[in-house]
């Protein structure tokens, strides 16, 4: 049997609109339940959420276990790029008596009630913590063999040092884990075992839905590797196709080996250059946007043009030729078309004839309002993660 053990949690997006019972355990254990037999989800299982167990049960076959606990635990994003509201706050939730899992194959997250003490001839673990990982044998955890699965905050965490690819380099130095994945967002991951270093990369989406894909991420990988005995490289290689299909059509479970090579996905590549952020920013709603685009672009590390922040407010004959020669030295805008901003309008046509991408989000729009934007090539999309995303994908 498999045992996928961890919090099963409330999810909540305001846009796009999603509403569900499915936390890093629940989702990891449907992402398998087609390929692996027999799926044991294991998980502090809350007492308010019972239908919801028995949805996931009747929809994907899983065994669930673990004690009762009488709260539920919600996470609450306003789009999937954003830090979640979790009620209660995690420092007011109880923390239980551990669980304790023995079985062939585990995949472990960390949970916010408690923990799992686990025994397992081959474990993947994922601590699911950016601000204080665990190492996976602290409570007593054994695995003969074990893949660590970190994000590079986690890893810079876990090793106290800076540089993540070092970090990671130094976990698997200590020799608990045969095989250290470091997740590297759209830079892909890397796959360091004793062998060397292999880097997988991340796949293009024409939607792009974050909320759980790390839990995707970790399941797949397990499957691959711990389950069906693949190469930790091949594995995190279909894991990333997997992730791929995921945030594109939130779907699981997740298709077969055979089906994800099948799959014309189209590799990401590093890319260099500027986004222009065009956008209104003339009431307390659209500055809020423009903040938070910005900020999610500062945080990927892709540098950005916001007239907003370089260049501020004033008189049209001061500030447009200001915001113009801004949009010169840019190699993508991303346009906020919501509302049919007059100047944002004008910034669209201007990059169109000047040759540079356009990823417009545009909703509650009128056709009529779309049809320059459309016909002229510009990338048309309805929601902000997917907005930002696809703008950063168009950079050379």
């Amino acid at each position: 049997m498999t045992t996928v053990v961890g919090g099963v949690y409330v999810e909540r997006c305001v846009e796009p609109h999603w509403d569900d019972v499915y936390g890093s355990a629940g989702r990891a254990a449907a992402a398998i339940s087609a390929a692996v037999a027999d799926v044991r989800l294991v998980t502090y299982r809350a007492e308010p959420l019972a239908e919801a167990f028995d949805s996931l049960v009747n929809a994907y076959g899983l065994v669930i276990q673990g004690p009762l606990v009488r709260f539920e635990v919600a996470f609450d994003y306003f789009h999937p790029l954003a830090t979640p509201r979790i009620t209660p706050r995690p420092d007011a939730i109880p923390w239980n008596e551990p669980i304790r899992i023995e079985d062939e194959v585990v995949l472990r997250f960390g949970m916010l009630e408690g923990d799992a003490i686990v025994s397992a001839a081959t474990a993947v673990y994922d601590p699911q913590s950016a601000f204080d990982p665990r190492p996976f044998g602290e409570n007593g955890s054994t695995a003969g063999r074990l893949a660590m699965i970190l994000n590079q905050l986690e890893a810079r965490r876990f090793a106290d040092e800076p540089d993540a690819r070092k970090a990671a380099e130094a976990i698997l130095a200590k020799g608990d884990a045969a095989v250290v994945v470091l997740k590297m967002g759209s830079q892909g991951a890397l796959v360091l075992t004793s062998e060397g270093v292999d880097h997988v990369p991340a796949y293009r989406s024409g939607n792009v839905f974050k909320i759980g894909s790390g839990d995707v991420f970790s399941a797949a990988f397990t499957q691959f590797w711990a389950v069906e005995g693949r190469s930790p490289r091949e594995a995190a290689d279909l894991a990333s196709r997997a992730v791929s299909r995921y945030v594109d059509t939130r779907s699981l479970p997740i298709p077969s080996a055979d089906d994800l090579m099948a799959e014309d996905l189209v590799p990401l590549e590093a890319a260099t250059g500027r986004v222009y952020l065009a956008a209104p920013f003339f009431n307390l709603a659209e500055r809020w946007v423009v903040e938070e685009v910005r900020n999610q672009l500062v945080d990927m590390g892709v540098p950005v043009f916001s007239p907003l922040h370089e260049i501020g407010e004033g008189p049209g004959e001061i500030v447009a030729p200001q915001d113009l020669a801004g949009l010169d030295e840019c190699q993508v805008v991303l346009a906020i078309l919501n509302g049919s901003d007059a100047g944002t309008v004008f910034e669209v046509g201007y990059a169109v004839a000047k040759g540079i991408p356009v990823v417009a989000l545009a909703q509650n729009m009128r056709p009529e309002d779309l049809k320059m934007p459309q016909g002229t090539g510009c990338t048309i999309v309805s929601d902000l993660a997917t907005a930002i995303y696809q703008a950063v994908w168009a950079l050379k």
